[in-house]
């Protein structure tokens, strides 16, 4: 069977409108968390990541667009743009298009939002993207909670084993809304510091918002420098609550499993973890059993949410991004915050950024519904 590979990429967060400034400061250490006080979203003072505003509208502008966007439309159109241009792939009926994200352009419900409430459809999100580009293939929508960014992975490979694209771009992302934030708020979920995943005196989540996009591809002659190897994926549904995870982690563990399985490889193998890490109680104690399950308790591991939030869809993908650049710069960045083990299973969390030959990543998922997600990716 043909390697299919992960290529070309951008991410638009806080930290700019390109991968490259992403990495930067994560190497550095710095969070783009920050605390608010808009009244507009959360009537309580809350601590998050958002994109630059004016910045997000001078990259959107430079497009040349003939028509208005949504927020997050503009966001998916500038790093879409970016990759594109980077892969010089043309969208022909052999490129696809899947976008991932939990609840799309759910701010057209905020008073004093323009656009119309149709707007919020995911299939009209997908085919604003889909016109803009010229894509030929109809837009696949990927929207399985948090766990949605690397399900999108997963599918894009599958279509291109099964000869549907010999290429497909992912993009992927969420917002932070009055919806989102008051939903994690009824949670008592929302945390008003920096989250630390893991942590002993972790306090909540935070929610972030950014835009990621990807090339999935089988062709060797359009990997990029920090390209990656699908070696194994999988998803499994432990089915245990609206919103609480399995206290076994049995659908995170058999979804691991089944991924090293399928990438031939033992779980020694595996040179570090990009875990979930909301940093909520029931999740982080979910992961530590899953790991230590499936023999990976002494595997290094990390959580990105200490750096963007969580970013939802948006998430999976965004962290697999980082890993591509984590395994090629030979680097385990830490899991910023984290101070002393606050589950009941070992971890072996990633306290300081350290260089180290690596090759191999696991890079998982969870979310609402008792959905989970792993995928392998290794160093090309």
């Amino acid at each position: 069977m043909d390697d299919i590979f992960l290529s070309h990429n951008n991410i638009v967060s806080a930290y700019g409108f390109n991968s490259t400034s992403a990495i930067d400061k994560i190497k550095q250490e710095i969070t783009s968390l920050t605390q608010y006080d808009d009244k507009h979203v959360l009537h309580e003072t809350f601590c998050s990541s958002r994109i630059d505003q004016v910045g997000l509208k001078k990259q959107y502008e430079a497009l040349n667009p003939k028509e208005a966007h949504t927020r997050l439309e503009q966001m998916l159109l500038v790093s879409l743009a970016d990759t594109m241009k980077k892969s010089a792939v043309t969208p022909t009926n052999r490129v696809g298009i899947i976008l991932s994200t939990t609840k799309g352009n759910i701010d057209v419900f905020e008073k004093g939002n323009p656009f119309p409430e149709d707007r919020a459809y995911l299939s009209a999100l997908g085919t604003k993207i889909q016109q803009f580009f010229g894509f030929q293939s109809k837009p696949i929508i990927v929207s399985n909670a948090c766990v949605s960014g690397v399900l999108a992975i997963a599918v894009a490979k599958r279509f291109i084993q099964q000869g549907r694209y010999d290429d497909v771009f992912v993009v992927a992302g969420d917002l932070v809304t009055q919806f989102i934030l008051s939903g994690f708020n009824a949670f008592q979920a929302l945390s008003v510091a920096p989250c630390r995943p893991y942590c002993n005196t972790r306090t909540g989540i935070n929610i972030g918002e950014v835009a990621a996009s990807v090339l999935v591809t089988k062709n060797e002659s359009k990997i990029s420098s920090e390209s990656v190897r699908i070696l194994g994926e999988a998803s499994c549904n432990d089915a245990n609550h609206i919103s609480g995870p399995s206290r076994t982690g049995e659908g995170l563990y058999r979804s691991v499993n089944i991924a090293l399985e399928q990438a031939h490889i033992n779980p020694s193998a595996i040179d570090y973890i990009s875990a979930h890490g909301t940093a909520t109680m029931f999740n982080d104690e979910m992961e530590s059993i899953a790991f230590n399950r499936a023999g990976l308790a002494n595997t290094p591991l990390n959580s990105l949410k200490s750096y963007f939030g969580h970013t939802l869809g948006a998430s999976g993908l965004l962290e697999t991004i980082i890993g591509m650049h984590s395994l090629h710069q030979n680097t385990l960045f830490a899991s910023k915050g984290f101070q002393e083990l606050g589950v009941s299973q070992p971890l072996n969390i990633i306290r300081s950024t350290t260089s180290k030959n690596i090759t191999t990543f696991l890079k998982t998922a969870s979310g609402f519904g008792g959905s989970n997600t792993a995928a392998i990716f290794q160093k090309v």
